[in-house]
Order: C-alpha cells, then structure tokens, then sequence
C-alpha cells in the first residue's frame, strides 16, 4: 500500500523523500551493525546506502536535464533534423525552376515530408504548492505510522519486566477487624516494591523477581495478633517487611534481647522512632512434591539482618520488621537496610491513634 503511494506522487516529491528515508535508514543501521558487531546489519546498512546513492544521481542527471534541455537532445534527433532541412531545401529549388518555365496561378508548395510544425514545446511545470502539500502529507502519514506502530501491534521486546504485587481476594482473619488501622500485605507489598528498591539495595541493575504480601497472624497467639507481611525478591537479595500489632514496645524488645544474651543487636532511632537492628539465622526446609514423605528436616538457613521500628513516635506497642538477607549468607551494610527503612515505612498507611 505504502508503495502504490509513493507511485503516485511526482518525480520532485518522491525521489527527495526515497533519498531522506534511505539515508536515515541506512546510517541507523550502520551504527547498529558496529555497536553490536553485526555484519549481516553492516550488509544491509551498504544495500541501504547505494540504493540512496543511485537515487542522487537520478535526481542530479534530471536537474542538469531541465536546466540545459538543447544540451539533452539525442544525436539522433539531430542528425534526422539535418537530413529533412536538405531534403527540404531540394524539393524547394525544384519547385521554383518548374514555376519559372510555366507560368501557372500562384500555388503554395505543400510542407515537405519530414518538416516539422512549430509547436509549443513549453511543458507545464509542476504546482508546487501541491508538492509541499503533498510532501507534508507523506511525512506525517509515516511519523503517524511509527507513532502507533508500537502502540496497535504486539510487541517483540522480550526483557524481563519487574514483577508486580498482585491483589489477595481471600478473607482477612478476625484480628484484622478487631484492630484499629491494621494495614494488609497487599498494601505492605505496593509500598515494599519500589522502582528504586534495587538501587536503594546496592544492585541497580537487577529487577524484582518476585513479588508478594499476605495476610498472616503472629506465632503463639492462636490467630489474635494480626501479622501482614510482604516480600520482594532480586537475584541478590531477599527483602521482607512484616508488622507486627501486638503490645510488645521496642523498649521492652530491647530489654529482652539483652536478658536472652544477644550482643549483635544495636538500639538507634529511625525516622523520630525507637528502633533496633539485629541479626538471626533463617530457616531451610524442603517439601516433598512426589508423595514419598514430608521432605527434609528444617535446618538453618543464611544469616538475616533485621531493622525493627516502633509502629509510632511513643513506641506504645507493636513494631515494623524489615529483614535482608541472600542465599550466599551475604549482607549488605546497615546503612542500606536504614535507607530502605526510610523510603519504604513512610509510603505505609499510618496506624489510627
């Protein structure tokens, strides 16, 4: 289709535009071939290019052409020109010497064969209003044309896209409604899965993997403590945001990591907020998918840094947990897990007083 249009349009309009499309074509291609070391590109960039070069040299040969028109006469013509002015010149002499011998009534000699009548050989030049009209109509037609393409047509860009949280549609247990300004996993999920977590890690390059919140109860507390937690996974790391709505203060979680006799913990403030980092191993266990029995054993899984924050500025009870840890066992510094403490827990819904 986009061809039988381009026929249609004049010699001044089409030629230019095959000249501006061949040779964007052609040097985009060419750059692509040497940053990606391509030679079949390469080859297809030179195809591009002499196509472009013999359209040039067309519409120069047709400049020169118009300018110079006397100039663009075949010989032939010319020879075939001289050949009639003498057979002309012949017929004319005979005819004067008979008229000279028999005076007869005034006759007008017919046109020789061969002679030509004088004829207006001026050609109409094209409107070029009508080219620029046309030309601009061509033009946007293509821009429209590379504007929708990608937008109307699927597309074939393969790169992994981030994953993204996807919305629970199962009942949220009792204690959810029992306590006031309770948040959910999917809502723990959209403030954790940040465009900018992985940099905020130390690994801009990679993308989240894995995304997703639940909506879980506290250990030991048969289903009254409500528990929301989200978790967003990257190559490197594995990062886990919980909250926790029991009465357990940061102060008094301090007290009791002392009394249990934890050294590797450190009490700070985060956000105007008591806090308190800490480290614990994680657990490893294997399910059995066959049947056979009921897997593995747990056993201790890699090591896991844990930033726990008061859920308020009173540190009246209960406490945000974001925990790091990766499959190599390695950590990143505690700056980063503060980093993403400060990002992440202010986009979180704030608890009703």
């Amino acid at each position: 289709m986009l061809g039988f249009l381009l026929r249609l349009l004049p010699f001044w309009v089409r030629e230019p535009l095959l000249i501006a499309i061949g040779s964007v074509l052609g040097v985009r291609v060419m750059y692509l071939a040497f940053r990606d070391d391509t030679w079949v590109a390469a080859g297809l960039a030179v195809v591009f290019l002499a196509l472009t070069g013999i359209r040039v040299r067309a519409v120069v040969r047709a400049l020169r052409a118009r300018r110079n028109p006397d100039r663009a006469a075949p010989s032939a013509g010319v020879a075939a020109d001289a050949a009639a002015q003498t057979q002309t010149q012949t017929q004319t002499q005979a005819a004067q010497a008979q008229l000279r011998s028999q005076p007869q009534p005034e006759t007008r000699a017919p046109a020789a064969p061969g002679t030509r009548t004088a004829r207006d050989t001026t050609e109409k030049e094209p409107n070029a209003w009508g080219q620029a009209v046309a030309a601009v109509a061509v033009f946007g037609a293509l821009a429209l044309a590379l504007w929708a393409g990608p937008r109307l047509l699927p597309s074939d860009d393969k790169t992994p896209q981030s994953a993204s949280c996807s919305r629970g549609t199962e009942e949220l247990p009792k204690a959810y409604g029992e306590t006031t300004g309770v948040v959910t996993g999917d809502e723990l999920c959209e403030a954790l899965n940040r465009p900018d977590l992985a940099q905020l890690l130390g690994t801009p390059e990679e993308i989240a993997t894995a995304a997703s919140g639940s909506n879980d109860t506290a250990w030991l507390t048969d289903g009254k403590v409500a528990q929301p937690e989200a978790e967003v996974t990257f190559d490197t790391y594995t990062v886990n945001v919980s909250a926790t709505y029991n009465e357990l203060s940061i102060a008094q979680y301090v007290k009791l990591l002392r009394t249990g006799g934890e050294a590797d913990f450190e009490p700070l403030d985060v956000l105007g907020r008591p806090a308190v980092l800490s480290s614990d191993h994680t657990m490893r266990f294997s399910i059995s998918l066959d049947g056979a029995g009921s897997g593995g054993p747990v056993e201790q899984g890699p090591l896991a840094r844990t930033l726990s924050v008061a859920l308020d500025r009173g540190d009246r009870g209960g406490y945000y947990d974001i925990t790091v840890w990766s499959t190599s066992g390695a950590l990143p510094d505690d700056s980063v897990l503060l980093g993403v403490a400060e990002k992440v827990l202010p986009t979180i819904p704030e608890r009703a007083a």
